[in-house]
């Protein structure tokens, strides 16, 4: 009896754009892989690598046992796998993630960081805590292979973080219309003394504005980010972690023309931005730091650990 059929993908080490593929078994993987992707038979045999983790597949009782649509990444003579590496101080805390395709690929991505290390909550932004909030629970329980009942627990705690930013912003605001206004009536009040202790006479004008005459800069910020800079206030709590990073570094008047601001604006940001990465990379690092003064006790798994946290 032929064996059944197993539908895979495949794609080349530097090319984004994945075919579909049907083999029983590994080596009609290889050779269809080779006729698809256009490898020059100089360059054969090739190596068929696991696309998520680069782990060679060169056994046949190996490639029966893992699941239908498998990413694979094939390897032409003398290529190596490599991932792609973030350059950001928080790479240690989140996997390298490719351009998904579709939202469903988008939350499956999520959950598996969560899956790995419920710490990446923190470093998640509005948008990403919202997807995982929206997908259907039994579906979350299936990919993170928890009950309903720890996955429930789990997105109210994403539900939790959510309004809790959402109230650090409205604070936020209230405070900045609160100074505002102060700064509006001390304004008013020179303006009336000075009118009445001093004759009319005329005033040099300052121009406090930014010249719009003046060489832009550039910026490497993508339109998204600049966007939630420019339109969300206190946007610092909607950007993830390494969007905060890139914020940081870019330079100060760079950010500035690119927003349309002055630059004591744009400092101000920025320091929003430092503050707000520091604060998550310090939760980050107390949970860690928790869990290894726990060394030598029983661990909890992730799902008993939320449960045992929510009766505190």
């Amino acid at each position: 009896m032929a064996a059944p059929l197993k539908p895979c993908l495949v794609r080349r080490r530097d090319g984004r754009e994945q075919h579909g593929v049907a083999a029983s078994c590994l080596r009609e993987l290889r050779d269809k892989a080779s006729g698809i992707l256009a490898i020059d038979k100089a360059r054969e045999p090739i190596t068929l690598v696991l696309a998520e983790d680069g782990t060679i597949v060169d056994d046949e009782d190996y490639f029966l046992c893992l699941p239908s649509n498998t990413k694979f990444v094939a390897l032409a003579k003398n290529e190596k796998w490599s991932s792609k590496s973030l350059d950001s101080g928080t790479a240690w805390l989140s996997e390298s993630v490719d351009e998904v395709d579709s939202a469903a690929e988008k939350w499956k991505q999520l959950a598996r960081q969560l899956k790995d290390d419920l710490s990446n909550i923190i470093l998640m932004s509005e948008e990403d805590l919202q997807v995982l909030i929206d997908v259907p629970r039994s579906d979350l329980a299936e990919e993170l292979a928890q009950s309903e009942t720890k996955t429930q627990v789990l997105q109210d705690t994403l539900q939790q973080v959510l309004d809790r930013r959402e109230e650090e912003r409205q604070s936020r605001q209230l405070l900045e219309l609160y100074l505002e206004a102060l700064k509006n009536e001390d304004s008013i009040l020179s303006k009336v003394a000075e009118s009445e202790t001093v004759p009319r006479k005329e005033m040099d004008v300052v121009d406090t504005g930014t010249s719009s005459t003046g060489t832009s800069a550039k910026t490497a910020l993508s339109d998204q980010i600049l966007a939630a800079l420019k339109e969300k206030p206190a946007p610092e709590l909607c950007l993830d972690s390494q969007d905060l990073e890139l914020v940081l570094k870019e330079d100060t008047q760079a950010l500035a023309s690119a927003l349309r601001w002055d630059r004591q604006k744009a400092e101000a940001l920025q320091q929003a931005c430092d503050q707000e990465l520091s604060k998550r990379l310090q939760q980050v690092q107390t949970l860690h730091s928790l869990r290894s003064t726990s060394k030598g006790k029983k661990t909890l798994p992730w799902g008993d650990w939320l449960s045992s946290k929510r009766k505190k």
